[in-house]
């Protein structure tokens, strides 16, 4: 499966992401601002929608790709 980006770029495991929106997150009082990058993100192979994050707050964070622009 093509994992894409919000403007249409091919996502593969190991790349850096930035997030184009504030993002609540749920069940966490914790926000997540736009602008904030993650590196070495993974995508998972079965969903071609989300892809897992890892932060200093929260760990194994799922992230819709409709909100994510290749860094």
């Amino acid at each position: 499966m093509d994992v894409r980006d919000s403007n249409g770029t091919l996502l593969a495991s190991g790349d850096t992401v930035s997030v184009i929106k504030d993002l609540k997150v749920k069940g966490s009082s914790t926000v997540i601002k736009r602008g904030t990058v993650f590196k070495n993100i993974r995508v998972d192979e079965d969903d071609d929608e989300h892809v897992e994050c890892r932060n200093d707050k929260i760990k194994g964070l799922m992230l819709k790709t409709c909100f994510l622009k290749k860094a």
